[in-house]
């Protein structure tokens, strides 16, 4: 196999490769393993999607256990075991014990598809058309989530007008001390002459990852949540990329104490990297009728049965509490670090999402180059690639997750190391 086979044959839009430039063969926990056979640090968990780490034994035996069996692959929206299975154990273990309860719409395998769901009834159950996003939101790249999203090159590649929604400012996008973006939201919404069309919903991230690991606070999130019910508009939590203890709770919404109308949940959900994404509804919100929204992949058993594996670990808060030990370890070697450096740059985060935003929007990118070449899978976020995010598997070892911030701080330090003061600024 070569890398070239993959420059020769595969589209112009391939991105990830460009910034790790060699064939993947294999797997396991924390460490992805080439060709030749050289081993690399993840602190990319597939963007999140590998949270338990590449191949669990303990996920991996109960699919082949299910293969092996010729259970079945594919079924539409069909019942099967697998899903009856997934649903009651999602209910017993994650929503009972949070005083949770909504219906769980398979709406595709991606998350865009689940965001799209979302969107789609919203509207239909409100029979309003606008939709508030926030600024330097991620939330995917088909139409509909494009819509909501913030990112100018992402929204470009449309090629069309993408419309019918209103962006406001994410907490801490305006000056410090002078955020009245939810006040102001509030006034507009409550004033007829505002000329403001009251909105269906409002789709927001807790963490914006891809926008730059950027984080809301739990005050600003209760606020934004008051403001919303006041108004009667929904609110979506996108918890695609922070969702499934990525944060440290099950869900990333939890220590704000809000219950969304509806949430988004994908990536790490199957907790494999098999394809699984679900839009949770509030059971009065669920008025779609059969087969108003649908799509062929939307019963991925095999996810179903990683999945419904994979909440065995939120049994108890033994990983959760796991999460949070590894998170103030790695917030504490960051801020560490970026006090050493010669450029300025400051760490943001929560959970086992962390960054260094770098005033020099280039640094982050030579870090990341930096890190590979010393075995380390690190990637970079913001619109500009100015924050250089952390996404390691929430099991890491503690060997490698030591070993993985060694080869980081080198790989600052010899970037920040090379940076010239007359190179773009944020």
């Amino acid at each position: 196999m070569s890398i070239e086979t993959i420059n020769r044959l595969e589209s112009e839009v391939r991105g990830y490769v460009r910034n790790f430039p060699c064939v993947f063969t294999h797997a396991r926990g924390a460490r992805m393993i080439d060709e030749d056979g050289r081993e690399y640090i993840d602190f990319f968990a597939g963007a999140g999607v590998m949270n338990y780490g590449h191949n669990h034994p303990h996920l991996k035996r109960a699919l082949l256990d299910y293969l092996s069996e010729d259970r079945i692959v594919h079924s539409l929206d069909m019942a099967t075991e697998a899903k009856a299975r997934f649903l009651e154990r999602f209910e017993e273990v994650i929503l009972k014990p949070r005083g949770l309860e909504y219906k769980v719409q398979f709406p595709g395998p991606t998350g865009t598809n689940a965001v799209e769901a979302a969107l789609k009834l919203a509207r239909k159950v409100t029979g309003r058309e606008r939709v508030i996003s926030f600024t330097n939101a991620f939330h995917g790249m088909t139409l509909g989530s494009l819509a909501v999203t913030g990112n100018s090159f992402k929204r470009a590649g449309a090629g069309v007008p993408l419309s019918h929604v209103s962006m406001v400012p994410f907490d801490g996008y305006l000056e410090e001390g002078k955020d009245q973006s939810l006040a102001l939201l509030d006034m507009l919404l409550s004033d007829e002459g505002s000329g403001v069309d009251k909105p269906a919903a409002a789709i927001i991230e807790t963490v914006q990852a891809e926008g730059g690991v950027n984080v809301a606070r739990m005050e600003w999130l209760k606020e934004l949540a008051a403001v919303l019910k006041r108004h009667d508009v929904l609110l979506i939590v996108d918890d695609i990329q922070v969702g499934c203890g990525r944060t440290g709770s099950f869900f990333s919404f939890e220590e704000a104490g809000i219950k969304p109308d509806i949430v988004c949940l994908s990536k790490s959900l199957s907790g494999f990297g098999l394809p699984l994404a679900v839009t949770l509804i509030r059971p009065e919100l669920d008025q779609w009728a059969p087969g108003e929204h649908n799509g062929t992949f939307r019963g991925h058993n095999p996810a179903f049965v990683t999945a419904t594996a994979a909440l065995d670990f939120w049994a108890d808060d033994s990983l959760q509490r796991d999460t949070g030990r590894k998170s103030e370890l790695v917030k504490r070697r960051l801020e560490a670090l970026v006090r050493r450096l010669p450029v300025q740059a400051q760490v943001r985060g929560r959970g086992l999402i962390q960054g260094i935003e770098f005033a020099d929007t280039e640094i982050a990118s030579e870090c990341s180059k930096e890190a590979f070449a010393r075995g380390l899978i690190v990637e970079t976020a913001g619109v500009d690639d100015q924050v250089l995010k952390l996404l390691p598997p929430l099991m890491i070892p503690d060997e490698d997750l030591e070993a993985g911030l060694k080869i980081l701080e080198e790989a600052v330090v010899a970037a920040a190391g090379r940076s010239k003061p007359d190179r773009k600024v944020a």
